[in-house]
Order: structure tokens, then sequence, then C-alpha cells
């Protein structure tokens, strides 16, 4: 194995460990592509671990030195064209191989960033300034490689992003509170009668519930939105990206399931609905051609 593929396998390693449905998802790709979208996980996945690993004795101004260092490589990297990272090579090969603009990945290390420092957000357009670049660019990264047929691919697959990234921040609302931060809108929170100490007391009122339900409208929105996203890709890549689709924003639906006690379980999709959701994903990707 040379260290290219060496690269790839790690980013594959990482994200069959940390990534359990996003990987159940790549099984529904062509194996030609499976590998960069690893590369573009393995990114991520990495950065977000120097931010996020409770485990971890570093401080925030260690953890800040840490990714500051790792991203500045990262992309001088990617403008040089090569790196001897074990995510980067992997990640450089994928970009230049679909021609990603270096912005994205940017704009994700500029949201890491922001975790180290930013403990709430104030309206929707202040939280919007972190989600695209921790999971909108996410999205814009993928449809290079998942093949588009119009332009349109990318607002859609853009919009699924947030979805996706909404539907965690409702489900994590006692793991983030762990971290010190609140990402559902101050603002939005405060018209349903909820305070951050309210939050952080974590017992269910009918006022959380009531500001959890209007979260969870928003991310089926954005996910009816971005559906006609699908069609604009190759027939080979929508079967996993409906499924991905399907199996992230079901987030909520499990959230409703548990009556939205969040503070006490954790929302989870059930085995069986995700064997579900892939076998009729799979028998759809043996109909089309790589």
């Amino acid at each position: 194995m040379n260290e290219l593929e060496a690269s790839y396998a790690e980013c594959k390693r990482l994200n069959s460990l940390h990534g359990k449905t996003y990987y159940l998802a790549t099984l529904l790709l062509p194996k030609t592509k499976r590998k960069y979208v690893h590369a573009l996980y393995g990114f991520a996945r990495y950065a977000d671990e120097i931010v996020d690993d409770l485990e971890s004795t570093l401080s925030v101004a260690e953890k800040a030195e840490l990714l500051g260092n790792w991203g500045k490589k990262i992309l001088a990297d990617l403008k040089n064209g090569t790196s001897d990272d074990a995510v980067g090579r992997a990640l450089i090969d994928t970009v230049n191989t679909f021609n990603i603009p270096h912005a994205h990945f940017e704009a994700f290390l500029h949201s890491m960033t922001m975790d180290l420092s930013v403990q709430e957000y104030q309206s929707y357009d202040d939280l919007m300034e972190y989600v695209y670049g921790s999971a909108a660019v996410i999205g814009l990264e993928m449809v290079p490689v998942l093949g588009a047929l119009s332009d349109g691919a990318y607002e859609c697959a853009e919009k699924l992003g947030i979805a996706f990234q909404l539907a965690n921040f409702i489900r994590d609302v006692g793991e983030d509170l762990d971290r010190g931060r609140i990402y559902l809108p101050i603002e939005e929170l405060a018209e349903h009668g909820v305070t951050r100490e309210m939050l952080e007391e974590r017992i269910l009122t009918p006022q959380i519930i009531s500001a959890l339900q209007f979260q969870i409208s928003r991310v089926r929105e954005l996910q009816k939105e971005a559906a006609p996203g699908i069609a604009m890709l190759a027939p080979s890549s929508r079967p996993c990206i409906e499924a991905a689709s399907e199996l992230y924003c079901a987030i909520v639906d499990e959230v409703e399931k548990i009556g939205y006690d969040i503070f006490n379980k954790r929302a989870k999709t059930s085995t069986a609905r995700r064997l579900r959701v892939f076998i009729i994903a799979y028998l759809k990707r043996l109909t089309v051609s790589n």
C-alpha cells in the first residue's frame, strides 16, 4: 500500500468508526466514488475531534493552537498540491480530482474555530454563519463527487446539509450543554418562553417542547426544499443521498417518539429502520449503472 492508498484507508477508518450512518450511506455509492467521500469525511472528522474530544486534557487555548496549526498546514498543502499529512494526502487528491473550491475548507475550519469561543447564537442568521461552514459546505463539497447534472444541485445540497446539522442540534442539546454551548437560537427560544437557564436545568417543560417542535418543522421544510436536488445528481448517486436524507432527518422523528425528552434519552434511528432504508436504496442502486 502506497502513501496515498494509506491516507484513503485512514479516512475510511475514521468514517466507519465515527460516522456509522454516513458510512452506511456511502456503501450505496459506486466503489469508484466511495474513497473520495471518505476523504472529505476524514478531513471534517479530524478537525472536529480536535475541538470536541471531551476526553482531551488540552485547554481551549491549546486546542485553538492545534487546530490553527493543522488547518493552516492543510490549506497550504491544498494550495501546493501535496501533503505529508495522513488525512491531507487523500483530501488533496480528492480536491484536485474534482476541482473542489478551497474556500469550502476554509469555511469549515472557520466554523470549527468558532466552536472554541462562541457559546450561543442570538439569531438564526447568526447561527447560519456557523452552519454554513460546519454543514452547508459539506454538501457543496460532495456534489462534484456525486455528479451534478444541474447547477441547482448545489443549492439543494446546501439546504440538505443544513437540515442534517439542525437535526443534530435538536438531538444533542444535552451533549452541547456539557460543552457549554447552545446551538438553538436564543431569540427563537425566547419566543417560546425558553431561556438558557431553563435548558441548563435539563427539565422538560411545555415551553421547551414548543421550541423543539418549531425547530423540527424547520428541519422538515429544509429537507422538502432539498429533495428536488436528488434528481439533479448522477443516477448512481441518488440512492445514497435518498437514504442519507431519510436516515439523518429521521433524527427528528425519533425526538418526537421519545416525547422530546432530549435531556434523559438519546434519539436514535432504530436498526430496523436503518436496514429497511438501506435495503430499499440498495435495490434501487442495482437498477442503475456506475
